[in-house]
């Protein structure tokens, strides 16, 4: 996983780190130079020599092969971190700094509540598993959010905009890949039917959403009219920081 400016950059899970490292640099090579790169595999020397054709400026992983290490450190002013346990969820809860105190709130730690398909069209295995892989990426993404994923690989996202129908117009337009065939995720339910028209336009084929909309019966008419498989999840996540 890539991030720049706490956002997912780009995100895969493939067969090997070298080809997840491949995936995740091609959907967005641009927002991925001077970011962070995570991974939860050992880092290889094979997968070390092609990031180091890029500047970054972290790279975390739960270890490295001596060849990786040694390719790495020849690297100027990267910071090598190792994390054991690459799975730790973090604390329970967060802090925010307001004027005269502090709130403590507890973390969003919950991906979803259910998985209910709301459309005519149930989704595919292939395209549950793509929108589970968007569901995490778009809750750790800073609202409002969207994000298309295609075969385990996150190829477009539309990070802190101030209304949803921009974040899915952001992340269509920015994609470095062809959008059809992909499914998308959002961090909130829509408002009205404009992302699925959008959607819908750009080839999307899955939707995975909070759902709680007064105009849901709207959203759910048009993937309908379209084709469109979409899940319901019950969980809102706004991530603002």
């Amino acid at each position: 996983m890539a991030v720049k400016h706490t956002n997912p950059c780009g995100i895969s899970s493939a067969k090997t780190l070298y080809e997840a490292y491949l995936n995740a640099y091609n959907a967005d090579p641009i927002s991925i130079y001077g970011g962070i790169l995570v991974t939860d595999g050992v880092m290889d020397a094979a997968t070390a020599q092609k990031m180091g054709e890029i500047f970054l400026e972290v790279v975390v992983a739960p270890d490295y092969t001596p060849e990786a290490l040694a390719i790495l450190k020849e690297k100027k002013n990267i910071r090598l971190l190792k994390l054991n346990d690459i799975a730790y969820n973090g604390y329970a809860f967060e802090t925010k700094k307001v004027l005269g105190g502090l709130l403590v709130q507890e973390r969003d730690r919950k991906l979803c509540d259910e998985l209910k398909v709301v459309t005519d069209r149930q989704p595919t295995n292939e395209e549950t598993d793509d929108l589970l892989f968007a569901y995490k990426a778009v809750k750790n993404t800073k609202s409002n959010a969207v994000s298309l994923v295609k075969n385990k690989t996150l190829i477009a996202s539309g990070p802190g905009q101030t209304n949803r129908i921009w974040a899915l117009e952001n992340a269509i337009r920015q994609s470095n890949s062809d959008t059809r065939g992909s499914v998308m995720a959002s961090d909130a339910y829509f408002p009205f039917d404009d992302c699925v028209a959008a959607a819908a336009k750009a080839g999307i084929t899955a939707i995975i959403q909070p759902g709680g909309s007064i105009r849901d019966a709207d959203s759910i008419k048009l993937c309908n009219e379209n084709n469109i498989a979409m899940i319901f999840t019950g969980v809102r996540h706004f991530k603002h920081s």
